[in-house]
């Protein structure tokens, strides 16, 4: 036997290992100054592609002014209690119903946060007796509820919908055997990737199986769709959604979530779902300076305009100059190199502090052994100019990875020359 925490020591986890690189640099870094493409990054100025601020409401003049009006009349701690017992209000009611209209739905529930929301969700529609089918490049929420589950699981092939179904057949055999049912769980947008969710294809399915869809579309709600209602609209297929789901973290630029789908099934999750039933309720800052949001996002098309414009150059723009992209219509945009650890530390480094950008960096784990990617998450905020300076650095990060200039022990110089 060992001493609980003396193992915890001995064995880093897959990222915990490279906590020695420096402190707050490529893990936990400090972004200061007002949000949006240009911030402070230890002590300067950088253009920054690392938020998932798609729309750029976050720093929006009236989304500041409702989240302050609403924070001087209500304070933090309102409503002061679970929905269920002593925390609903009119405008908790208003968004909801805001939202379900939006998104084409009958009825929409709030959730505190995305990653519990979804988790507690998969918990509260299934028991041992059904069945999950889930697609492998699925979020580390779905993957963490999927784990909770105390049935039979089963995981596709990423957007392969001929695995899809060889697992379906698996799952139906075996809900026929305990009487259960069928869930199929996938994104509209895998943020990771920027791969859109194959709901075409799933939903054909629909026709030979007997299952329910869960879409998870945190990055497709605001951003996908004429009306920016997210993918299921994009691809015409919103109507086969059985439960459609969204964070508030991306468009919305807010803290917050939502479901939203039969009206009979979201009376069962609000009477049913423990994270929301033993949780206090979303405070009204949030829940007013939601409805700001919903409001902006339906009247201000051009928003998703921009955005598309941003997108289009910058994903272009890199194909043009011969980088691995992946070859998609949704806004995070990963650009691949082929490197390790050290490397991806030096390239991070030479591309903040040496061309002034900040860009994600992303490494093993989340991406297969000697993969580096520097995910772009491109917004409407951004300028051509922003994405010209961009394209000028990654070209020059390419021709210094490929002369053998971040093979090194030690990480890069931080001055020019």
């Amino acid at each position: 036997m060992v001493d609980l925490f003396e193992k915890l020591k001995m064995e880093a986890g897959p990222l915990a290992k490279y906590s020695h690189l420096p402190d707050d640099y490529f893990f936990f870094p400090k972004l200061e100054g007002e949000i949006g493409p240009h911030m402070i990054f230890n002590g300067k100025k950088v253009l920054n592609w690392s938020l998932n601020n798609y729309l750029g409401l976050a720093n929006h003049p009236e989304v500041r002014k409702a989240d302050a009006d609403a924070a001087a009349e209500f304070g933090l701690g309102y409503p002061m209690g679970a929905r269920m017992m002593s925390g609903n209000s009119k405008y908790h009611v208003q968004l909801e119903k805001e939202l379900a209209a939006f998104v084409k739905k009958e009825d929409a529930m709030l959730l505190n946060f995305g990653y519990q929301g979804v988790i507690s969700i998969i918990d509260a529609i299934v028991n041992r007796k059904d069945v999950i089918v889930y697609d492998a490049e699925s979020h580390a929420c779905i993957i963490d509820g999927v784990r909770l589950h105390m049935g039979k699981r089963f995981v596709y092939a990423h957007n392969d919908m001929d695995s899809l179904e060889k697992q379906l057949e698996r799952a139906t055999k075996l809900a026929n055997e305990t009487g259960g049912g069928i869930l199929v769980i996938t994104e509209g947008v895998f943020g990771m990737s920027g791969n859109m969710g194959d709901l075409k294809g799933v939903v054909e399915l629909k026709k030979k199986y007997n299952f329910r869809l869960f879409v998870d579309d945190a990055h497709g709600f605001g951003t996908m769709g004429p009306t920016g209602a997210g993918v299921g609209e994009e691809l015409g297929v919103q109507d086969q959604v059985d439960l459609y789901f969204s964070t508030f973290a991306k468009s919305m630029a807010s803290i917050g979530a939502f479901v939203a789908g039969d009206k009979n099934i979201l009376k069962f999750l609000r009477y049913t779902m423990r994270s929301q039933i033993y949780a206090k309720s979303l405070p009204m800052p949030l829940v007013i300076g939601g409805l700001k949001r919903l409001e902006l996002l339906k009247k201000h098309p051009e928003l998703r305009t921009n955005l598309k414009a941003i997108m289009k150059a910058i994903k272009s723009g890199l194909k043009e100059r011969g980088f691995a992209i992946n070859e998609t219509q949704t806004p995070p945009t990963p650009v691949l190199f082929k490197g390790g650890v050290g490397e991806a530390a030096n390239m991070a480094m030479d591309l903040r502090e040496n061309y002034g950008i900040f860009c994600s960096v992303v490494i093993y784990p989340v991406v297969p052994k000697d993969v580096i990617m520097f995910r772009i998450i491109p917004t409407a905020a951004h300028t051509l100019e922003d994405v010209e300076r961009t394209l000028n650095a990654f070209s020059a990060l390419k021709s210094k990875l490929d002369s053998g200039f971040y093979r090194k022990e030690e990480l890069v110089s931080v001055t020019k020359g």
